[in-house]
């Protein structure tokens, strides 16, 4: 993996009427990545998305994507060349042949790649003669990352684009991202409900709520970092503020004491013999506990 960057935003706003869809992102996406991009509902995901996509226009702040400014017209036109989408509608002339939908957007991008069209028709057993509007939702999801992936995009965005999907064919196309990855060395921007994809296969996570960046790293360093310190006390736990930075999260039932901390265990653990717990244990945390200690907890 480089350092380069493929999407870059700094403080990006953006306001529907009253309502302020995101506060300020900060977020960086490093080439050859894979990373998931986990929110609630309402978050700000598939906003970002749009205005990575020059779909929608950010109030404030930058956007960048392969170092261009996603606000300007002519750099917009050059980004959305170099990138495939696949959202959760499945954007499909339901009137044309899979074949025929192939044909259309292949005439669009002169990189297109013959060889993995075919790759894909064969991989995903797509039927060439079989109108769009007649395919499962499974061989829709599959036709939109074949047309995503074959025009030769060094990035694909997805929003959502396993929802719906049964767990075999989600875990087809799960595979087939990390293949062409692997093979192709490109990056993939994906947002999901669905932590166990994104714990699958992405080396990076970035994790908002209320449109604001609140996790941002490798996964395996996030898995490295974060830990659950559960304390036993004699009697009932104590309340008890703790200054080592790290903190997240500091819970207290009966005699027993946790701390959820994303950094900075060894001194957490110092501080808390402090308290004179009956034992201290400490032990990693998932990705989902790590997604629910941030984004769904009370304010």
């Amino acid at each position: 993996m480089t350092d380069t960057m493929v999407i870059e935003t700094a403080g990006l706003r953006k306001v529907y009427g009253g309502f302020e869809a995101l506060s300020g992102l900060d977020l960086a996406v490093p080439a050859g990545s894979i990373c998931g991009f986990l929110g609630r509902n309402g978050a700000g995901k598939t906003t970002a998305i749009k205005i990575l996509l020059g779909m929608a226009h950010a109030t404030a702040g930058s956007a960048r994507v392969f170092g261009l400014d996603v606000g300007d017209p002519k750099a917009g036109v050059a980004i959305r060349k170099r990138i495939g989408f696949v959202s959760d509608e499945k954007d499909l002339y339901d009137f044309m042949t899979v074949a025929e939908m192939i044909r259309f957007n292949a005439g669009f991008y002169p990189t297109w790649r013959t060889d993995l069209e075919e790759k894909y028709l064969r991989a995903f057993d797509l039927p060439p003669n079989r109108r769009v509007k007649a395919l499962s939702r499974g061989m829709r999801t599959k036709l939109a990352l074949l047309l995503a992936l074959s025009h030769g995009a060094e990035l694909v965005i997805l929003d959502e684009a396993t929802s719906g999907l049964d767990p075999a064919a989600a875990e087809e196309v799960l595979q087939a991202l990390v293949a062409h990855v692997a093979r192709e060395g490109m990056t993939i921007f994906f947002s999901s409900h669905q932590l166990a994809e994104v714990d699958q296969i992405a080396d990076r996570v970035a994790v908002i709520d209320k449109g604001r960046l609140v996790v941002s790293g490798e996964l395996d360093d996030l898995r490295e970092t974060w830990r659950r310190i559960r304390l036993v006390f004699p009697g009932d736990a104590p309340a008890a503020t703790f200054n080592t930075p790290g903190v997240e999260r500091v819970t207290r039932d009966g005699r027993m004491m946790s701390i959820v901390c994303s950094s900075n265990p060894d001194r957490i653990v110092a501080e808390a013999q402090a308290l004179a717990p009956a034992s201290i244990d400490v032990v990693p945390v998932t990705l989902k506990e790590i997604f629910l200690e941030t984004v769904v907890r009370e304010d």
